[in-house]
């Protein structure tokens, strides 16, 4: 090895869900919104005036941090901005975790999070969801340098109640606790006005998945000032101009329209509903999800077969090899036409094979 090498960071990459581009596929691997952004995006974009781009966008992202605020009744002083919530919890990481106790996550969950625990150095602990696929709460009551999880958890889709996440906070009023709520606009319980009861916590969203947005990157972590500033503080320290212009503008206009933000949603909670109840008619087990996608198994054939199955017919679903996840698909709920043609398929190889 050369000399140099040995000054090099070392980490494990986080794998991002596969992006095919083939004209007749169903997507249903990474999570996405089936449905368009808010109409008022489209025109939002086609009305830019150009010439500014020679501009460097606003440092502080007030268009959008002014109407996340208006969105959710806070003031502009308890809102984070960042390029997709991917960036906004690795500026949390690189914040907040940076005692000698291991932070806490779950050992089946978004896989970036000890990705960024590895990248900056972060001891960490990974308690073991039940058999269930459930978070157990007394696992999160201990010593620790600070927690976070997701909720709906991925890839699980599993809700923790609310009681318990409350409980885990003022538990931990030592450590900052932190709420990923990527997915909680598809029926889950939001942990956002608990920002007002305790100064530990943070919430973090998402643009990507029920307003449309992913290929924006546009994300938000909410909580009290004294977080944010510390949050800014580090975001200034690293990259002042974080997000451009185009993305500012579109996610305040996704931000203003909250009947189109309520229609989809509820369109996709129908689609997963309903896909629910067809795959358990086809041999499918999962946990009740409160997420865009199901994390299901199936009682005679094995995942990876499934997963090879649908791949040849360019029917994508996400696929986890390892461990306790290796029976299991994440499919996620496209279009009620999509969703059928995927079931169309499952019960016809399932029925041949």
């Amino acid at each position: 090895m050369k000399t140099w090498e040995e000054n090099i960071r070392r980490v494990i990459p986080y794998t991002p869900g596969e992006q095919p581009n083939q004209p007749d596929m169903i997507k249903l691997n990474t999570n996405e919104n089936p449905y368009p952004p808010a109409p008022g995006v489209e025109r939002i974009l086609h009305g830019m005036n150009t010439d500014t781009l020679r501009l460097y966008p606003d440092p502080t992202a007030g268009e959008l941090v002014h109407a996340a605020a208006s969105c959710y009744h806070l003031d502009d002083s308890q809102v984070f901005a960042g390029v997709g919530s991917d960036d906004v919890l690795a500026m949390c990481f690189l914040t907040f975790f940076n005692g000698k106790k291991p932070i806490l996550f779950p050992d089946i969950t978004y896989s970036f999070y000890d990705v960024w625990a590895d990248l900056f150095r972060i001891p960490y602990g990974r308690p073991p969801l039940d058999e269930d696929f459930h978070i157990r709460k007394e696992d999160y009551l201990r010593e620790n340098g600070g927690i976070i999880f997701p909720n709906p958890n991925a890839p699980t889709g599993v809700e923790m109640p609310l009681e318990d996440i409350e409980e885990i906070i003022k538990e931990n009023q030592d450590s900052i606790v932190i709420v990923d709520e990527a997915y909680v606009d598809f029926g889950a319980k939001s942990a956002l006005p608990l920002i007002e009861k305790y100064d530990n916590m943070l919430v973090v969203q998402t643009l990507s998945k029920s307003r449309s947005l992913a290929g924006m990157r546009i994300g938000l972590a909410f909580g009290n000032p004294v977080l944010i500033k510390y949050l800014n503080d580090v975001k200034y320290s690293f990259n002042s101009y974080t997000m451009d212009r185009t993305a500012l503008a579109a996610g305040a206009e996704a931000l203003s329209d909250e009947a189109y933000f309520q229609e989809t949603c509820s369109k996709i909670i129908e689609t997963r509903e309903w896909t629910k109840n067809e795959l358990q008619k086809l041999g499918f087990s999962f946990e009740d999800s409160k997420a865009n996608f199901i994390f299901a198994a199936h009682e005679a054939c094995p995942a990876k077969e499934l997963y090879q199955a649908l791949r040849e017919q360019h029917i994508y679903v996400r696929y986890f090899p390892k461990g306790r996840t290796s029976n299991h698909l994440r499919i996620t709920i496209g279009t009620r036409e999509e969703m059928e043609a995927l079931l169309i398929f499952l019960k016809e190889y399932l029925s041949n094979r």
